[in-house]
């Protein structure tokens, strides 16, 4: 029936004038979005990539990184297995090359408990939903004396997987703090990461801040022996490390090979200012268990210089003057303000798993997206100026409602991009101009409809019901089909694809609303106010 109850009618109206409430900050340029009242809403659609400008960077992480830090990790969880049972070993080292671990134990009498005992390091990795495992992560295997651990292919790839997904997070977090919106930062392929920044200028500094892998330590100094005589000789002490320092020139550092505490136990990093000098710094604070370790060494060494290091650079080294029981601290090295705040997300992002290295810049300017924005404007409205001329001049007084129908639509798409605050981008854009055709199918089947009817016989107000209901079921099964493989783009695409299918979906379930819900209640009204004796279709 064509009569709309009150309650239908207020909420019809309602999404309506939301609908062009939420599209109206779009009109205007962000700058004068001030002007408007506070109650009045200032989101806006966030621009992707291509329209806005901004950077497109594809990291690859470094494997044989995470090979050897892993067989470091292995290595130390064999030391601490056979000691722990008490059981006499030699030999024990690694090979990056054979991605393994090696052990020779001294009594033959040892050799099946030690064996019992490393084999525990062996355990099933790669599950899926359905609890299975692909397999385990380590192969143990023994031979004579030697008992050797070897990274599978399953257990190496269940170790990328793991750090992919944290490099993610961690350069989420860090872009988080370099102030844009919207970063796009996903997986591409076994082991590279496609970070795509829209709106950032400083592209280097965004480099400098993604890259670093900001792997914090903390280390004693070697006081007993002269750097620069070991930098010249190259014999470094049993147990000690040469390092060098992040300034120009570097300085040269021989450092005890043991970390007194890591940045797994920070909590919390920040900029500021040193309260005699004046310098940016930047304060830390540890966990507990960080802050027990820290205070253990500061207490065991007042009097020795201890280092402090980023990336196995030293970025300070001062004296120990007092036991630091608080588990706070400052990090000074000569730092800038932005130096000091950067060196303050690094911190409070975590460390990276593995270095990254980029193998692919792109640079896009805002002229080019500005052009991008253009083009896509002229075509959508070239469009719609087809559309809406096409309509009224197939349907008359009935091709208007539904090219107000069509303006209602845009506005919707419009309103609901900026409320789930979704990424509009050029494949988007196609999106929304491909919409603009679709939208008005369901009006063109009702249309056809209505006039059948009203050659039929019937009359105005039959003609006009008749034909919605009618049409009704295949707009419905139309839009469905379409719905379906939108949701099969969403669902397997990345990136610009998503944010097709996203303004494509959009775009769909608000034009099933306008084209049945919106004409028929303007129809409805024209009807009741006119009475018209023929059809003007």
């Amino acid at each position: 029936m064509l009569h709309f109850q009150k309650w239908k009618l207020i909420l019809v109206f309602g999404i309506v004038l939301a609908g062009f409430i939420f599209a109206i900050p779009n009109l205007f340029p962000s700058s004068s979005l001030q002007g408007l009242p506070s109650w009045f809403p200032h989101k806006q659609v966030n621009l992707g990539l291509d329209l806005q400008g901004g950077a497109h960077l594809l990291y690859r992480i470094d494997d044989k990184e995470l090979v050897d830090d892993w067989l470091g990790t292995i290595r130390g969880d064999v030391r601490e297995g056979l000691r722990s049972n008490r059981i006499g070993y030699t030999d024990l080292s690694q090979n990056v090359a054979g991605r393994s671990v090696s052990v020779r134990i001294r009594k033959p009498d040892d050799m099946d408990k030690a064996y019992t005992e490393l084999k525990k390091q062996s355990v099933p990795v790669g599950g899926d939903v359905f609890g299975g495992f692909a397999g385990n992560n380590l192969e143990v295997t023994r031979d004579a004396d030697k008992i050797t651990l070897t990274v599978t292919e399953v257990g190496l790839t269940d170790r990328i997987n793991s750090a992919i997904q944290a490099s993610i997070e961690t350069i989420r977090r860090r872009i988080d703090a370099f102030g844009t919106t919207e970063p796009s930062i996903q997986r591409e392929g076994r082991n590279r990461i496609l970070v795509q920044v829209p709106g950032v200028t400083d592209v280097q500094r965004l480099k400098s801040l993604i890259g670093e892998t900001g792997k914090l330590e903390f280390k004693m100094v070697d006081s007993t022996v002269n750097a620069a005589e070991v930098e010249v000789s190259k014999k470094v002490p049993p147990g000690d490390e040469l390092l060098y320092s992040s300034d120009d020139p570097p300085v040269p550092y021989v450092l005890k090979d043991r970390v007194l505490v890591s940045g797994e136990n920070l909590v919390d990093a920040q900029p500021g200012f040193d309260s005699r000098t004046g310098e940016p710094v930047v304060t830390f604070r540890f966990d507990a268990a960080g802050a027990k370790r820290f205070g253990r060494a500061t207490q065991e060494n007042v009097g020795l210089p201890f280092a402090i290091l980023l990336d196995n650079k030293v970025i300070s080294a001062p004296v120990i003057r007092e036991p630091i029981l608080g588990g706070t601290g400052q990090i000074s090295g000569n730092f800038t303000v932005q130096e000091a705040n950067d060196l303050s997300v690094l911190l409070r992002s975590g460390a990276l798993p593995a270095k990254l290295t980029v193998i692919e810049e792109r640079t896009v300017g805002a002229s080019l997206g500005a052009d991008s924005i253009e083009s896509g404007k002229k075509a959508a409205i070239a469009g719609l100026l087809l559309v809406v001329l096409f309509m009224f001049a197939a349907y008359g007084l009935f091709g208007f409602f539904a090219n107000l129908a069509l303006l209602v639509n845009i506005a919707l798409i419009f309103a609901v991009l900026s409320l789930i605050g979704a990424t509009l981008t050029l494949p988007g854009i196609a999106g929304i101009v491909l919409v603009i055709g679709i939208a008005v199918d369901a009006n063109v089947l009702i249309n056809e409809r209505i006039r059948e009817e009203k050659r039929a016989g019937k009359s105005p107000i039959a003609a006009i019901d008749s034909g919605y209901s009618r049409a009704l079921i295949t707009i419905i099964d139309s839009n469905v089909t379409t719905l379906i493989a939108v949701l099969v783009l969403f669902w397997l695409g990345s990136g610009p694809i998503r944010g097709f299918a996203v303004t494509l979906t959009i775009g769909v379930l608000a034009s099933m609303f306008t084209a049945v819900t919106v004409t028929r209640m303007m129809i409805a009204y024209w009807l009741r106010w006119t009475r018209p004796k023929e059809l003007p279709i």
